[in-house]
C-alpha cells in the first residue's frame, strides 16, 4: 500500500534545524517541501525543485520567512572537468553558443513508468542539469530571453500507454550584457594589457571591475543554445550520453562527459 501522505508523519520526528533531503517524483516537491519549510527544517531538492516559476517563488518566500535553507541538488557543479570548464569559461569573452545532449537508454521508460509522462517529462528530469551549467558558467554576464520547445514521440507513447515525448529540444535566445566598453575604453594599458583584461567593464574612475559587473543587456550581444535529452537511446557502451559544446566569442570547450574527454580552444593558445 502506497501512503502518499507518509511524509506527514515522518516531519514529525525531526526537529527544527533537521535537514530534509526530498527525491520523489517532480509533481510532489512543492507539497512535501513546503511542510518541510514549515516545520522549520532545511530542504534539499533533486532538481527540478519544482515546475513552475510562481511554485519556485513560493517555496523561497517561505524559507526566507521561516529563516532556513531551501537549496537545490545539481551534482554536474561538482564534477571536477565541469568546475574546470567553468572557470576556463570565464576568458572566453561573451557568450555565442551552447550545445547540450543527454539521454537515458529506453528501458528506463520501464522504471520511470509510475510518472514519466503523467507527471513529468524528459526535459525535466535531464536537460534541467546543462540548462543550470550553462547559467552557473554565465555568472549573470548573459540571460535568456525567448524559448522554443521541439519534441518528437513514437516509442514512450506505445510503452508507456500514455502521451509521452520521446525526445525534447529547448532552442534559447540568450543576450549578453553590453561588452562595448571594456578596458580599452578606458584609455589605459597598452593594447596587449587592455586584451588580457577583455569583457571586462570600467567603473567611473576607469579601473576594470570584474565578471558580473558590466553593463546593462541593451545593446548587447546575442548567443544561442540548443538543450536536448531523450529517454529512447539504445542500449550503449555507456548508460547515459553526457556531452556539451561551449563557444565563447574568443574560444570554445567540448565535454564528453561520459567517455571523460575535455578539450579547449582558443584564439591565443590554439588547441
Amino acid at each position: 500500500v502506497v501512503d502518499a501522505d507518509a511524509y506527514l508523519q515522518a516531519i514529525t520526528q525531526f526537529a527544527a534545524g533537521d535537514v530534509a533531503i526530498i527525491f520523489t517524483p517532480d509533481d510532489t516537491h512543492k507539497k512535501i517541501a513546503l511542510a518541510c519549510l514549515e516545520h522549520g527544517l532545511h530542504v534539499l531538492l533533486t532538481k527540478p525543485p519544482v515546475k513552475t516559476l510562481e511554485e519556485h517563488l513560493q517555496l523561497a518566500e517561505v524559507a526566507r520567512t521561516k529563516g532556513v535553507l531551501c537549496a537545490v541538488e545539481v551534482h554536474k557543479r561538482y564534477d571536477p572537468i565541469y568546475i574546470d570548464a567553468r572557470d576556463r569559461i570565464a576568458s572566453l569573452g561573451p557568450f555565442s553558443f551552447f550545445n547540450a545532449y543527454m539521454s537515458q537508454p529506453k528501458r528506463q521508460l520501464d522504471t520511470f513508468r509510475a510518472w514519466a509522462g503523467r507527471s513529468s517529462d524528459i526535459s525535466y528530469y535531464l536537460n534541467a542539469h546543462h540548462i543550470d551549467f550553462h547559467v552557473w558558467c554565465m555568472r549573470g554576464d548573459s540571460r535568456p530571453e525567448r524559448v522554443t520547445a521541439l519534441c518528437s514521440d513514437g516509442v514512450a507513447t506505445g510503452r508507456l500507454g500514455v502521451p509521452t515525448e520521446d525526445t525534447i529540444t529547448l532552442a534559447v535566445n540568450w543576450r549578453n550584457k553590453d561588452d562595448r566598453h571594456d578596458a580599452a575604453a578606458c584609455g589605459g594599458g597598452s593594447s596587449a594589457d587592455n586584451e588580457s583584461v577583455k569583457f571586462k567593464h570600467c567603473s567611473s574612475d576607469g579601473s576594470a571591475k570584474g565578471a558580473g559587473q558590466r553593463g546593462s543587456f541593451a545593446g548587447g550581444s546575442c548567443g544561442h543554445a540548443v538543450y536536448t535529452s531523450s529517454w529512447i537511446a539504445p542500449k550503449s557502451d555507456v548508460h547515459s550520453q553526457q556531452r556539451w559544446f561551449y563557444m565563447g566569442q574568443r574560444g570554445e570547450v567540448i565535454v564528453d562527459q561520459a567517455h571523460r574527454g575535455y578539450t579547449v580552444a582558443t584564439d591565443d593558445d590554439g588547441y
